[in-house]
């Protein structure tokens, strides 16, 4: 008899966890809050302006960024005329030393990459935007960019995938 009180309780829940996700809109479990209407993307690949990096950045960039809205979204990657379309340009790849120490080293460094970003939604032009992003990984000073860039730049690159990816299928 508990057995079977159970199975009762356990699909009731069920059915009113379903019925709740399906009242509330357009939902996706990986955070997106796109429209069901919008069906594919164009990323087309972002390009260098600035000096310094390694020499595969912006094939990283590209990759990591096509990857991610095709593991995240059920959008259809195409190679032109998608419902959004995503460009740019990376613009910065500097880095900058923070604090200083009493002989007026720096302490730590600062390595920062930015990104200028075009997105256009077909469907929808309110959510169109150009805008930077940018993000930064701190270093010791007793280590050399060339040490620490084979770990930092995925970190970063990353960071700014899920930024944009925020920004274009979240919109948080």
């Amino acid at each position: 008899m508990k057995n079977r009180l159970f199975r009762i309780f356990a699909c009731a829940s069920l059915f009113m966890g379903l019925f709740a996700l399906q009242s509330c809109g357009v939902y996706s479990f990986t955070g997106t809050t796109l429209s069901a209407d919008l069906k594919s993307i164009t990323i087309q690949n972002f390009t260098m302006s600035t000096a310094g990096g390694p020499p595969n950045l912006t094939l990283d960039f590209n990759e990591s960024l096509k990857e991610y809205y095709q593991r995240n979204t059920n959008l259809k990657l195409l190679p032109s005329n998608g419902d959004l379309f995503l460009a740019g340009t990376i613009t910065r790849y500097e880095m900058t030393p923070l604090a200083t120490t009493a002989s007026d080293k720096a302490a730590m460094n600062r390595l920062t990459i930015a990104v200028d970003v075009s997105f256009q939604n077909a469907q929808d032009e309110k959510q169109n935007f150009e805008k930077e992003f940018s993000f930064y990984q701190d270093f010791s000073q007793e280590q050399s960019l060339s040490d620490v860039e084979p770990s930092l730049v995925p970190k970063i690159l990353e960071q700014l995938v899920l930024n944009i990816f925020n920004d274009t299928a979240a919109q948080w």
